[in-house]
């Protein structure tokens, strides 16, 4: 039976997931190291910690658990903490498990969710997840996949060739609909950008993106940027961000910072 027990303090933990609902902060899952080895912390359990009087207190879970995992993915919608994948001594996960954390009889019962529409997320950890509406948003993470499930949402970082698996990074998107139990993977859209950063070749060290001061010119990829003088770069051409041919050329400024538009160059020819 789940319980309660008041005026703990929820031990160091890396790996774990913490997400708010409405004054407290709840935190379950992760991992500690002891004598060099990786121990998963219990998996019923949730500690909570009130900000409002800055105690912590810890809910022994009961239900459908989730195992112990480190790098899951957690965040509260309208009341319920849901627990999306994670990592354990058997591998990955792309299970979603679920806690009503305003049941009202301060039992923390939790709930597996088995019967759903779509499909999910291949199974990862360390990914990043975050709410919006009545939707779970969830990206990227790391996981491992066969030969045949490789795309170009998927960066390799190691691979065995015997059994065809792979490991790496995802960067794909998925969306879950906690109203319509529905698994979603929207098509990101991209566009091209117009910032513009420098390397300084002394320290090795990127600049950020520098504060233009004034008009800048549309975002394009595929153009030419070229040195016409000490203090000067021509900007010239390019494929805008609806992928349409460009002719126009920019001048830039080092002392001044600023963007000028060069108009007088044919409209007709552009590359």
């Amino acid at each position: 039976m789940a319980g309660v027990q008041r005026f703990s303090v929820a031990e160091e933990r890396s790996g774990h997931c913490a997400a708010m609902d409405q004054h407290c902060l709840y935190v379950w899952g992760g991992y500690v190291t002891i004598e060099e080895n990786e121990v998963y912390l219990p998996h019923d359990e949730i500690w909570v910690f009130d900000i409002e009087n800055g105690l912590w207190r810890v809910h022994l879970t009961d239900g459908d658990m989730p195992p112990s995992m480190s790098g899951s993915c957690g965040a509260c919608l309208n009341g319920k903490l849901y627990i999306f994948g994670g990592y354990d001594d058997k591998g990955y996960s792309n299970q979603m498990y679920y806690v009503n954390l305003r049941s009202g009889n301060r039992e923390f019962t939790w709930k597996q969710v088995k019967h759903f529409k779509g499909q999910p997320p291949t199974a990862r950890d360390k990914l990043s997840c975050w709410v919006y509406k009545d939707l779970l948003i969830y990206f990227g993470g790391y996981g491992s996949r066969r030969h045949n499930e490789l795309n170009d949402c998927f960066d390799v970082h190691d691979a065995s060739w015997e059994g065809q698996m792979f490991w790496g990074w995802n960067n794909d998107v998925h969306v879950f609909d906690t109203e319509k139990q529905n698994w979603i993977q929207p098509v990101v859209k991209q566009t091209r950008v117009n910032d513009l950063h420098f390397l300084n070749l002394d320290t090795w060290t990127w600049s950020g993106g520098i504060q233009i001061i004034g008009e800048k010119p549309p975002g394009r990829s595929w153009h030419t940027l070229t040195p016409v003088g000490d203090d000067q770069l021509f900007l010239y051409g390019g494929l805008s961000a609806e992928s349409v041919p460009l002719s126009d050329g920019w001048i830039y400024s080092f002392k001044t910072n600023v963007w000028t538009e060069f108009k007088h160059l044919p409209k007709d020819q552009p590359r």
